[in-house]
Order: structure tokens, then sequence, then C-alpha cells
């Protein structure tokens, strides 16, 4: 039988230098040239959940707590659980392999129906701010933190993963996979006067190692 190639929706002009297939997926490890940040990476292979139940509070997804305040999140063992409203979370497993997803009707796979990507380094909220008016450099916010809105007027999730302000600061941001091709043009032109270029998982990898130090 043929197995399904999973392709994201994410395209970048130059290819990787290194790659590993991964559950069907062409993950890119490392770039010829990835500069000396900031740095955009494709992480449409990292899977994702969305629940959604009335009492989604109570829910433990890979044994950790689901914040009780909408913006709020949980970070433990490369899981990221953000509440989104009063009825519903996300769960990003950013680690190498995901659990399987919970026997309950509340869960959603919604890893194939988004774009998935992470921008962090020196300059990273820089280029956030020429792209969207969302405050991801609220001192008052404590790090992780999700916001919901428009990015380059796309409905999105983004949530500040690194120190705001800081140079080690980077945020994830996630949006219906249609919009693949227009947000990450986009992203790359603001960003061209920063130096951003596409990095691979290798570098991400690195960069959330240090932040859980």
């Amino acid at each position: 039988m043929v197995e399904i190639k999973r392709e994201s929706p994410v395209r970048f002009k130059v290819g990787p230098l290194k790659t590993e297939v991964r559950d069907n997926w062409t993950v890119a490890l490392e770039y010829d040239d990835e500069g000396q940040g900031p740095w955009l990476v494709d992480l449409a292979h990292k899977t994702r959940w969305d629940i959604q139940d009335n009492k989604v509070g109570k829910q433990t997804p890979g044994d950790l707590a689901v914040p009780e305040v909408p913006g709020h999140c949980t970070f433990a063992d490369k899981t990221l659980i953000n509440r989104m409203n009063r009825t519903q979370a996300s769960i990003y497993h950013l680690g190498a392999a995901a659990p399987v997803m919970p026997d309950f009707s509340g869960y959603t796979d919604v890893t194939e129906a988004t774009v998935f990507i992470v921008l962090f380094g020196p300059r990273a909220f820089g280029v956030a701010e020429k792209l969207s008016n969302l405050d991801l450099l609220n001192p008052a916010g404590n790090t992780p933190f999700l916001l919901q809105g428009p990015f380059c007027h796309v409905p999105c999730q983004i949530v500040v993963l690194g120190k705001v302000a800081a140079d080690s600061g980077g945020f994830l941001l996630t949006c219906s996979r249609g919009y693949g091709d227009s947000m990450i043009h986009a992203v790359l032109e603001a960003g061209a006067e920063f130096g951003l270029r596409p990095a691979g998982e290798n570098r991400f990898n690195s960069w959330l190692d240090g932040l859980r130090q």
C-alpha cells in the first residue's frame, strides 16, 4: 500500500541542506546559510490538537492542566496548552513525537489543516510590529501567553513563547492552511530589512531548549 505523503502549506524559495522523513513529513533540519537571526521555521509537522468542551478546564492532556484563564498557557515537557475561551483550548506538541490523542470526542487533530511557524531571535518582534497591531511586547504578559487576532490581516493564534523584547524572544503562529503562501511571503518581505531567513528544526530545538533552562 502506498503511504500518504504529507505536505506543508509553507514554501520557501531556498531548499534545506539537511532533511529527515518523519511520520510521512519531510522535515527540514538545516539550511545552508541561516544567518545570524531572526529566523523563521516551518513547524507544520508538529502535532496540534484542538479541544472543545464545556468543562475544558477539567481536561488534562499529557497530564498537564488546561489553564483557567483565556490567554494563559501551560508549558512543560515540550507540550504547550493554550486557553482560548470558556470552552476551547489548543495544544501544541513541540517535541519530536506526540502522544496518542485521548479517546474523548472533544479532541480534533488540526495538524494538517493549519499553518504552523515560529519566528524567533534578534529583532523578531520588530518584524511582528510591521504585520500586526497585537501587543506582542505587552510587559504584563508572563510568557508564554496567547493572543488571538489579525496578523497580516489573517485571524491567527499567536503564542509569545520567548522572553519579551529580548534577543532570545520569539513567538509561534498558526492560522488556516489556505493562507500559507501569502503569510510566508508577507513575513519574509517584512523581515528582509532585519535579515530574516528560513531555518531548520535543529535551530528551533536549540532555541527551545535554551528557553527551558
